[in-house]
């Protein structure tokens, strides 16, 4: 299917279960469904806007990011775009670091990242046309937080994380999940002397309190705010020595495991 060059691409958020944000992107014609964890949200917004599918992309193997896909394929033959290395049945054309995707149907080509952590096999997408930087991180970085280790280390998670912090400031950040709040609550825990994020929560809850998506964030506003990405600031580190979770003068990893594990339960 030839590209269409000249059409203006958009994101739209799709909510979907409890707080999951399932992502198309399109050109008002043609539409790519990232991570759609439900099928019938996503046949409704291509409904609603007059779209017709041409891809699936997926980041990871966790049901609520390819559950809708067998329903999808049932009614559209399309290619389904995926990380080589999570056990996803479903992906037809299989993708690792290095690779470049030229999405059907649409003008976008995305550069696809390893990202191992919150799975072995995770990737992510890159788009890095100038003026229109964009990042699918599936469960990788979240709006001030990070997924959990449920396969991976904390070697593999903080090393995916700092190749994602390397992406210009103005990228934006397409994750799958509204946990904003509950991850800058915790942010400000961890590091109570960043007034950045006393004033990200104050934007983000007049966001959330109009019924609008925190999503997406930007990598400079993580970088600023998120203590995933600012686990080497000596206050953090000191703060987690005061609480007994981190021995002292402990190594940035161990920082940044002590970190996971205190989210886990926070």
């Amino acid at each position: 299917m030839p590209n269409l060059p000249h059409r203006a691409l958009s994101v739209l958020a799709i909510p979907a279960f409890q707080n999951n944000y399932l992502w198309l992107v399109h050109d008002g014609v043609h539409a790519v469904a990232i991570d759609p964890g439900a099928a019938e949200p996503i046949f409704a917004a291509l409904a609603d806007h007059h779209l017709t599918l041409t891809a699936i992309l997926l980041t990871h193997h966790h049901a609520d990011h390819i559950g809708g896909v067998p329903a999808l394929l049932a009614a559209c033959d399309v290619p389904v775009f995926g990380p080589r290395h999570d056990g996803i049945a479903a992906v037809t054309a299989p993708l690792a670091e290095g690779d470049r995707l030229a999405v059907p149907g649409l003008d976008l080509t995305l550069r696809v990242l390893d990202v191992p952590g919150h799975t072995l096999g995770h990737i992510a997408y890159v788009r890095e046309t100038p003026g229109a930087h964009w990042l699918f991180c599936g469960d990788t970085l979240f709006a001030g937080g990070c997924g959990r280790l449920f396969e991976g280390t904390p070697a593999q998670l903080s090393a995916s994380l700092a190749k994602l912090a390397a992406l210009p400031d103005d990228t934006l950040v397409y994750c799958a999940h509204e946990y904003t709040l509950a991850n800058l609550r915790f942010a400000h825990t961890v590091e109570p002397g960043n007034a950045a994020i006393g004033q990200r929560i104050a934007a983000e809850s007049a966001k959330r309190e109009r019924g609008l998506p925190t999503i997406p964030s930007t990598i400079g506003l993580e970088k600023a705010t998120n203590p995933f990405l600012r686990y080497r600031q000596a206050e953090i580190a000191a703060g987690l020595v005061g609480l007994g979770r981190l021995a002292p003068g402990a190594a940035p990893l161990a920082t940044f495991a002590a970190l996971r594990e205190w989210k886990n339960s926070f």
